[in-house]
């Protein structure tokens, strides 16, 4: 029962990543039809991720209410319509419309089911979970160029992922009843394991807990957080453009390649799944974020177009281990009391860099040229770097402080 409810979770994270990458594989055609402004989208993408705050904020409390069931189903319910207004949109006011029920079901799917997986599986599952997310993200601007590349209307691309979605929504309602049935199943489970539990490991958990997190290394992880989801948000939403405009591409082959980039996202989460039996989470991190430098330098020097491809793949391999594996840090870095409440920061700031550092990228493209795509993505995977190295020194400072303070 908790298995069959698992590969349902995972087959909902597909639907999550569906309609994320759509929208920057998109927009070169959907800018030539609607005559709009370049950095348009950015604005579109803002207000997505603004719903998405928003839902993820409030995420917790409905939950708490309606179950993450109902929840999921009557999210992907609003992606679902969203997207097929998107696909009907005669003009770009009625984009910016649908943009607030696509990013308060994204947002609330999100939180969700992330804090359930979180709760009830073990950590290689949020690896996992997350690769089912590029799995969506990889298979979006696949639709998408099929449909361009036959001369037809990106219009049915957005019909096609709407109808998926209303798919997912039909199953999701069917499942229901495999919530409650998971809750008893694992309720019982508990209680039965509950006698001769406490000892050792209740003395361990109680220090965890009472461990107070430093302010300075939460600052950062919210730093890290923010300049992650720029980098990611960044590169799916304007590499197209990038790739259209200054390297010459047709608009069918630069969705191949950003499909691409997701791609390398969805298998490098598939891999750390399994890395992870055998590599720390910080070390996984640190690898990530500096294969995600070198691809941005590749996109960077004027080298030919296949190098951007290369550059492409390499950033998404190296945000794949980065996202999952700072979440399932956070208990280690800043104790499991206080986890919860740290982890709706981050995401809140994740979602912040999703909001913000594109749009910002897309209204200095438009001022200059799309040709400092590659510049911001390099600026932003730097500072994610720099940010995560100094929460590991502030973190060993702080544990040494505390280990010479006891033998004192």
């Amino acid at each position: 029962m908790v298995t069959l409810l698992l590969i349902l979770i995972y087959i909902a994270f597909i639907s999550l990543g569906l309609p994320d990458s759509v929208l920057g594989s998109a927009w070169p055609v959907m800018q030539a039809e609607y005559g709009a402004p370049l950095g348009l989208a950015g604005y579109i993408s803002m207000l997505i991720a603004g719903g998405t705050i928003l839902s993820s904020l409030f995420s917790g409390w409905v939950i708490q209410r309606l179950g993450t069931g109902l929840v999921t189903m009557i999210s992907v319910m609003l992606t679902a319509a969203a997207l097929s207004g998107y696909a009907y949109a005669p003009s770009p006011a009625w984009l910016f419309l649908f943009a607030v029920p696509l990013g308060l079901g994204a947002g609330a799917v999100d939180a969700g089911l992330n804090s359930y997986v979180a709760a009830h599986y073990k950590a290689h599952h949020m690896s996992w979970l997350h690769c089912f997310w590029g799995i969506g993200a990889t298979l979006g601007p696949i639709i998408l160029s099929q449909y361009v590349t036959s001369d037809a209307s990106w219009r049915q691309g957005y019909q096609t992922i709407s109808l998926l979605q209303w798919g997912l929504v039909a199953v999701l309602l069917l499942a229901l009843p495999l919530w409650k049935l998971a809750a008893a199943s694992r309720e019982a489970a508990a209680t039965a394991q509950q006698a001769g539990e406490e000892g050792a490991e209740d003395i361990r958990r109680q220090a965890e807990e009472e461990k107070s997190p430093a302010k300075q290394g939460v600052i950062l992880a919210l730093l890290t957080f923010l300049f992650y989801c720029g980098v990611e948000a960044s590169v799916g939403l304007w590499g197209s453009s990038y790739l259209v405009h200054v390297k010459d591409l047709p608009a069918s082959t630069a969705a191949g390649w950003i499909s691409m980039y997701y791609g390398g996202i969805t298998v490098g989460r598939f891999i750390t799944g399994f890395v992870t039996f055998k590599v720390s989470s910080r070390t996984l991190i640190r690898a990530g974020q500096l294969t995600v430098l070198a691809g941005a330098l590749l996109l960077l020097l004027p080298l030919p177009a296949v190098c951007s491809l290369i550059g492409l793949i390499l950033v998404g391999l190296g945000c794949a281990p980065i996202f999952p594996c700072m979440i399932h840090e956070t208990p280690a870095r800043f104790g499991s009391k206080h986890a919860p409440r740290i982890m709706g920061y981050q995401m809140a700031a994740a979602y912040t860099g999703s909001t913000v550092l594109p749009p910002l990228l897309g209204a200095l493209a438009a001022a200059l040229t799309v040709g400092i795509f590659p510049v911001l993505v390099l600026l932003y995977a730097f500072l994610m770097l720099a940010a995560s190295e100094r929460i590991n020194s502030v973190l060993k400072t702080r544990l040494q402080g505390r280990g010479t303070h006891q033998s004192a």
